[in-house]
């Protein structure tokens, strides 16, 4: 069994965002499966941040912004309040976007179905710093 890692690190700056991945899972792929079948793993160690599936582009992601505001409204409910206003709701989110992903890899290519990407969701506009870490297990 063979087991590639590499960590990203990327700016997410100082609003939510949803982050597109993909390019850069099929970059580390490029270097890492050589032909192999096997599964990406991706794993982000943030407590405020998950990853997701999604289309993009069409509205999709500004989309899943609008319902986590309407979920978890950066609001003062929260009973955790340290950072901006609201900033406890980021520490729910990944019970809802979990941190982590699996997508299989077939001849070395990422199998995504023609509208899916993989995406950071990121809504906490305290740290603009984030780190995932991709694993190719074959």
């Amino acid at each position: 069994m063979a087991f590639d890692t590499t960590i990203l690190t990327l700016t997410t700056g100082s609003r939510e965002t949803v982050t597109d991945l993909t390019r850069h899972c099929e970059d580390f792929l490029a270097t890492t499966a050589r032909g192999r079948d096997g599964l990406l793993h991706l794993f982000v160690p943030h407590a405020t941040a998950g990853l997701a599936i999604l289309e993009t582009g069409s509205g999709s992601d500004a989309d899943l912004l609008a319902a986590l505001n309407h979920l978890l409204p950066a609001d003062d409910r929260w009973q955790h309040r340290h950072g901006s206003p609201g900033h406890g709701r980021d520490h729910v989110l990944p019970a809802l976007i979990p941190p982590h992903a699996t997508a299989p890899v077939l001849a070395g290519r990422l199998e995504l179905g023609t509208w899916q990407s993989i995406c950071l969701v990121d809504t906490n506009v305290d740290n603009p710093e984030r780190q995932v870490r991709l694993s190719f297990l074959s």
